[in-house]
C-alpha cells in the first residue's frame, strides 16, 4: 500500500537522513552504540518535533542509541523502507499498523505516542452540520481511501449508524482547504491538531466536529520482530529518549517550533512559525497524561481496534491484538 498520510504544514522539500542498520546487541547505558533509524512521514514537520528535539537536546545518545531521523519520500510505501531493514522503527498510527500487519508486514507498536485519535471532521463555520449523524445526503473529502481519515471516517460513520452508501465521499488528495472554502464539499476529514489550525491561521474559518469515542489508536512506534527480538535496549533508549523531549514540549511547546525551524529547509516565515505554534498547541493534548509512563498502550483499545477493522472492512482477516503491539519496551528494565 503506498502511503501519503498526512497534509504536510510545509511543502519542504524531502529530507533524507543517513541510513543506519541497527545493531545486534543492547546498548551499554549512556554509550551511543546502537543504530537505528527512525522513518517519519515525507516532510518535515512541527509534528516530528519530539524526534527533532530529543535528537538536538542529545536526549537518544544520553540513553545510549545513536540515532538518524528520515523523512519518507512523497510516494513511499510507509513500512516499506521498515520491512527491507533500512529503518528500525517507522512512526505510524496503530490503525495502519494492524492493517499493514493484517496485509503480512512484520510490524509491531512499541509505543503510543497520540493517546487521543487525531483524526477530526471538519466543516466550515457556521455549517448546519454539527453531528456525524447528519452527514447522509452530504459530500465528505478525503485524500484517499487509505490512512488515518480514511479509518476514521468509516468508524465515524459506523458509529452514527451510517455507511459510506449514505454520503458521497470525495477523494480530493491533500487539497482539504480549497475544497472546501470554494465549497465543492459539505466537510472534509482532517487532523485536529494540524488541519484545523492550520485553516483558521490562514483565515478560514472551520469548526471541528468530533468523530467519537472511535475504537482506533492513533500515532506510535512501530518496529520489526527482529529488531523487537535483537534490540530491545535500543528499542527503550529511544522511547525514553522521545518520552523525555514529549514531556518538555507539554510544559513549553515553543521548543517544538524551534527544533521544527531547525529541520525544516529554507527560512520559515513568521507566518509560518505562527501556524507551527498553533500546531505544536494542539498536538500536546494528543500527549495524553504525562504523569504516569510515557507512550504506555491501552490493551483495551487495541483489543476493541482488530475485530472493529475488520467489520468495516479495513483489514480482511482477524489480527490478534497481542501480536500487534506489545508494552514490553516501554517501561523500564528493573
Amino acid at each position: 500500500m503506498v502511503v501519503t498520510r498526512r497534509r504536510a504544514l510545509m511543502l519542504a522539500a524531502a529530507v533524507g537522513a543517513g541510513l543506519m542498520t541497527a545493531g545486534c546487541t543492547d546498548p551499554r547505558p549512556g554509550a551511543p552504540d546502537a543504530k537505528v533509524t527512525i522513518g517519519l512521514t515525507y516532510v518535515p514537520n512541527v509534528q516530528f518535533a519530539p524526534f527533532y528535539l530529543a535528537a538536538q537536546q542529545g536526549y537518544f545518545a544520553e540513553a545510549g542509541v545513536d540515532v538518524a531521523l528520515r523523512h519518507h519520500g512523497e510516494s513511499e510505501d510507509l513500512f516499506g523502507a521498515l520491512s527491507a531493514g533500512r529503518e528500525q522503527i517507522v512512526v505510524a498510527g496503530g490503525d495502519e499498523m494492524l492493517q499493514a500487519r493484517s496485509q503480512d508486514v512484520d510490524v509491531i507498536s512499541v509505543a503510543t505516542l497520540y493517546q487521543s485519535y487525531p483524526v477530526t471532521m471538519i466543516v466550515p463555520a457556521g455549517s448546519d452540520i454539527t453531528a456525524p449523524e447528519q452527514l447522509a445526503g452530504r459530500t465528505i473529502g478525503i485524500p484517499g481511501p487509505y490512512g488515518e481519515t480514511y479509518f476514521g471516517l468509516l468508524a465515524m460513520l459506523d458509529a452514527a449508524g451510517l455507511t459510506e452508501a449514505d454520503v458521497t465521499v470525495a477523494s480530493i488528495g491533500y487539497t482539504q482547504q480549497a475544497a472546501l472554502s470554494g465549497g465543492h464539499v459539505d466537510a472534509v476529514m482532517g487532523f485536529v491538531n494540524n488541519d484545523v489550525p492550520q485553516f483558521q491561521a490562514t483565515g478560514l474559518a472551520v469548526t471541528p466536529v468530533s468523530i467519537g469515542d472511535v475504537p482506533l489508536v492513533g500515532i506510535g512506534l512501530g518496529t520489526t520482530s527482529r529488531v523487537a527480538t535483537q534490540n530491545g535496549g535500543a528499542l527503550r533508549g529511544v522511547i525514553e529518549a522521545v518520552g523525555r523531549a514529549v514531556a518538555d514540549i507539554a510544559a513549553d511547546p515553543n521548543l517544538a517550533v524551534e527544533a521544527a525551524v531547525e529541520e525544516i529547509p529554507g527560512t520559515v516565515t513568521e507566518e509560518q512559525r505562527v501556524i507551527m505554534a498553533a500546531v505544536a498547541e494542539a498536538t500536546v493534548p494528543l500527549y495524553g497524561d504525562l504523569s504516569g509512563t510515557w507512550g504506555l498502550q491501552d490493551e483495551t483499545r487495541w483489543s476493541a481496534m482488530a475485530p472493529a477493522m475488520l467489520e468495516l472492512g479495513l483489514i480482511a482477516a482477524a489480527v490478534p491484538a497481542e501480536e500487534a503491539f506489545t508494552n514490553e519496551f516501554v517501561a523500564p528494565v528493573d
